[in-house]
């Protein structure tokens, strides 16, 4: 019987990019006049708050999401995935020395790399393309006949509830949880990172840091050029 490969399992946002893939996709819609400006004016609120520590960065993101899916109704698909790959190519290489070493690690070693992402799917599947991932996994967008977005999100399973899809791709290709590898940022991560036996809380959120803490987990903090270990 063959040996079954091990998984590791990233977030993405935040834990290997060094900001949010859709932050970045839904400015360059706005400056492209796909998106209009008064879009940027519904979520600068919540940005500012996150910015001057009055308000979560969750609060924030979960606000972007909303208004994103809003403004995308009746937008083409066609450009959404060209403006996907321009963020890609300009930003590609903005990313966390620590995730970034740690992957090439574990590809080394045959892991089976899975990365699960907040984003739309389709930033997610052409970042893949700098990442090189076994599998990614974002949001998926409803399509009409015309390629064009209905303004709902399509859930075959959902990267908001990381453990039950950890355990679907296990299951599905075959893979073993012995010597797993899982790392986050965020409170979202928690259930995705307690099923592994190496548990990272990379850069961590407040709730994540209080949850590490009390698991035992690893937790690294990247700040600059330096990578601390606490």
């Amino acid at each position: 019987m063959a040996t079954k490969r091990k998984l590791a399992v990233f977030d993405v946002d935040g834990t290997i990019f060094r900001s949010s893939l859709t932050r970045r996709l839904f400015s360059y819609l706005v400056n492209e006049g796909i998106f209009p400006a008064r879009a940027r004016a519904e979520v600068e609120p919540y940005l500012r708050a996150w910015l001057n520590r009055k308000g979560t960065y969750d609060a924030y993101l979960e606000k972007l999401v909303k208004v994103f899916i809003c403004h995308i109704k009746g937008k083409r698909q066609a450009d959404v995935r060209r403006i996907s790959r321009d963020v890609v190519a300009a930003e590609k290489s903005h990313v966390y020395r620590f995730t970034r070493d740690l992957i090439e690690k574990l590809r080394k070693k045959n892991y089976f790399l899975v990365a699960i992402s907040g984003s739309p799917f389709e930033i997610v599947r052409w970042y893949n393309r700098f990442l090189r991932f076994d599998r990614t996994y974002g949001w998926v967008l409803e399509t009409d006949a015309r390629r064009r977005y209905t303004g709902k999100a399509r859930y075959t399973y959902s990267v908001f509830d990381k453990e039950f899809l950890v355990k679907h791709v296990v299951k599905k290709y075959n893979l073993t949880l012995s010597g797993s590898v899982a790392v986050g940022d965020s409170e979202s991560d928690i259930s995705m990172l307690k099923l592994a036996v190496r548990a990272i809380a990379f850069n961590p959120s407040r709730g994540l840091y209080q949850a590490a803490k009390k698991k035992g987990w690893e937790i690294v903090v990247e700040r600059k050029d330096v990578v601390y270990r606490i």
